[in-house]
């Protein structure tokens, strides 16, 4: 508070009395670009409730903390990852999976198709080589047209001459060297999308357990079983809810290897 009492708008509100700071919660309402007073008039309560949920980490009531995860587009379980009780996070994690199909291969095309066509925020990709997507036309079609409306892409492919992407070849009983050349083959239509405004393109070394393809608030997860290729092994298909858990445990590993790769192979 201020000399006349009045509790201060900024963010930038100390930490006081020793007390833990939602230090998630202050960075996300800064990167949003909301102050304490923005959020209060938002949420319905009081500028001094807002700023105890940031100073001293105290928990909103559920309706509060859906308005405020609207606010930032982040989870609930980002911002408050004690709030949820453990069965009550497995029960909307059921929720968050909308189908699960047998191989990739399974997936109907209309489907890429609509998370394509409806992507307006963010595209994540998290592949070795991705070729089927890389082949089909409309892909960069999208990405080309989308990105000059706001749509950012990240693109994260392996990198060919790297040990793991040799490996997968025996992984998958495929012939040696068919994984770092479908990677090539991969590149050699993706690689000039990094050209373009809104489009950031990072090779990687990973062991990847998983590919992940996020449009906007739905993904497709390609779990990978050894000794099946991509497109043989199972697939779901999520959506994003603000207590969920799911969505986000595939999207802090495509952050994780996402820091590690590199813009230069």
């Amino acid at each position: 508070m201020d000399v006349c009492g009045t509790v201060k708008s900024s963010l930038d509100v100390p930490q006081l009395g020793g007390e833990m700071a939602n230090e998630r919660l202050r960075n996300a309402l800064q990167q949003a670009g909301l102050d304490i007073a923005t959020v209060a008039t938002e949420v319905g309560v009081e500028a001094k409730t807002v700023e105890r949920w940031i100073t001293k980490a105290r928990t909103p009531y559920p309706r509060h903390r859906h308005a405020i995860a609207a606010l930032v587009k982040e989870t609930e379980n980002y911002l408050w990852p004690d709030a949820l009780a453990p069965e009550r996070k497995a029960e909307v994690a059921q929720s968050e999976v909308l189908k699960v199909y047998p191989h990739r291969s399974s997936i109907p095309s209309d489907l890429w198709k609509r998370l394509l066509a409806s992507a307006s925020e963010r595209l994540d990709v998290l592949v070795l080589a991705g070729l089927f997507l890389a082949e089909e036309p409309e892909f960069t079609r999208a990405v080309r047209k989308k990105t000059q409306q706001g749509l950012r892409v990240r693109l994260l492919f392996g990198r060919p001459e790297a040990p793991e992407a040799c490996k997968r070849s025996a992984e998958e009983r495929l012939a040696e060297g068919t994984v770092p050349a479908r990677i090539n083959n991969a590149l050699a239509l993706v690689e000039p999308l990094g050209d373009i405004d809104g489009v950031e393109l990072r090779y990687h070394d990973t062991t990847l357990y998983n590919s992940v393809f996020r449009f906007d608030d739905e993904m497709i997860v390609n779990m990978h079983a050894y000794g099946l290729p991509g497109a043989y092994a199972p697939a779901m298909h999520l959506r994003q809810l603000p207590a969920g858990d799911l969505f986000e445990t595939y999207m802090n590993s495509f952050e994780h290897v996402w820091l590690n790769a590199t813009a230069e192979r």
